[in-house]
C-alpha cells in the first residue's frame, strides 16, 4: 500500500486486513497500550477544512505509537495558492515520513500523491472520506462480526462520506441502500466502481427516494449532516429539502429491531438526528467516533511497513 486515498483502491481482502489490524491496535490499548511501532516517524497534517476527529485521532496514533504528528494549517501552506502542490509534496517529502491531507477538491489530494516521495493519505475530499470508512467499517464489525449480506441504510445527501461508505460496503459483502432528495445522489462515478466490486463480493444496492423504504430490514442506519462544509451557501435551500429525510424514533422502528444508528459527526441535532435516537440505546456514534483512532492507527502502520 503505497497511499491511502480511497477504499476503492484496495482489495477487499486488504480492506478486511486493515480491520483486522484496527482490532488489534485497539485490543493491544487497551490492554498495555501500543508499543512504539512509529518511534522516529513525524505525520505532516495538511488542513484546508477543520476537524475535530479526523485532527485528533491522526495526532493520537501516532503519539499512541510512539511517533509525532505536525498540523500544517491553511493559512501556513495554501495549498495550490501561495505555492504549487507539486512543490509543497517534494518539500515535505524531505521533512516529514507521510502526510495526511484534508481537502477541499479531491484533485489536490491525487496531485499530492503523484509528486510525493513518501506515503500520502486522504484525510477527506469533496469526493471521498476513506478514514471514515475504515472506522466505520470497524464499528459495524464490532457489532455483527465478519457476516456477509449486512443491510447497510444510509439516509440523507449522497455526499463524500457516503461514497466511502458505498465502497467499504461493497468490498466487504455488504448490502447498501440510500434514499436521498432528486438532485442529491451519490455521484454515478462512485456507482459505477462499487458495481464493479460487486461483481466478485455480491453486493446489493438499492438508490431510493423514500427512507421509509430504505430502513426496511437495515442492520444500519446511518446518516450526515444535510449541508457540508463548503456549501453553506445552499444551507437555505437544503433546510427545506431534508426534513422528510430526518433519522427519529418513528424511521428507526421500521428497521430490524437490533438495527444501530451511525453519524461520522459532527451532527445538527434534532436536524438529521434527533436527540432521543443519538443518545438512544441503538446508538453508536461515539464508539464509530473513537474507532477512527484505531482505524488510523492501522492505515499508519500499513503504510509505514510495520504491520
Amino acid at each position: 500500500m503505497k497511499h491511502f486515498l480511497a477504499v476503492s483502491d484496495l482489495s477487499s481482502a486488504e480492506v478486511q486486513e486493515l480491520l483486522d489490524i484496527s482490532v488489534k491496535f485497539k485490543e493491544e490499548y487497551f490492554k498495555k497500550g501500543n508499543a512504539p511501532y512509529f518511534k522516529g516517524k513525524v505525520l505532516g497534517m495538511i488542513f484546508q477544512k477543520p476537524s475535530l476527529r479526523t485532527r485528533v485521532s491522526f495526532d493520537m496514533a501516532m503519539r499512541h505509537c510512539g511517533g509525532d504528528a505536525l498540523y500544517l494549517s491553511p493559512n501556513e501552506i495554501g495549498l495550490g495558492k501561495r505555492e504549487s502542490i507539486a512543490d509543497i509534496a517534494r518539500v515535505l517529502s524531505g521533512y516529514v515520513h507521510a502526510l495526511m491531507a484534508r481537502t477541499f477538491d479531491h484533485n489536490h489530494v491525487l496531485e499530492l500523491a503523484k509528486w510525493s516521495e513518501i506515503p500520502v493519505i486522504n484525510g477527506l475530499s469533496d469526493y471521498n472520506h476513506p478514514c471514515q470508512a475504515i472506522g466505520d467499517a470497524l464499528t459495524i464489525q464490532e457489532k455483527f462480526g465478519k457476516a456477509k449480506g449486512l443491510n447497510v441504510a444510509y439516509v440523507g445527501d449522497g455526499n463524500n462520506v457516503t461514497v466511502s461508505l458505498l465502497h467499504v460496503c461493497s468490498k466487504l459483502g455488504w448490502n447498501f441502500t440510500i434514499a436521498s432528495p432528486e438532485g442529491y445522489d451519490i455521484t454515478p462515478k462512485a456507482i459505477e466502481i462499487a458495481n464493479e466490486i460487486s461483481k466478485e463480493t455480491g453486493s446489493k444496492f438499492n438508490f431510493l427516494r423514500d427512507p421509509h423504504e430504505a430502513v426496511k430490514g437495515a442492520n444500519v442506519i446511518y446518516t450526515d449532516t444535510w449541508t457540508s462544509m463548503g456549501q453553506e451557501e445552499e444551507a437555505a435551500k437544503r433546510e427545506k429539502v431534508f426534513p422528510p429525510y430526518q433519522v427519529n424514533a418513528k424511521l428507526v422502528g421500521e428497521a430490524d429491531k437490533d438495527a444501530i444508528i451511525m453519524h461520522c459527526l459532527p451532527a445538527h441535532r434534532n436536524h438529521e438526528l434527533t436527540d432521543d435516537v443519538a443518545d438512544g440505546p441503538q446508538s453508536v456514534i461515539f464508539p464509530q467516533a473513537h474507532n477512527r483512532l484505531h482505524a488510523q492507527k492501522a492505515v499508519l502502520a500499513r503504510l509505514f511497513g510495520v504491520a
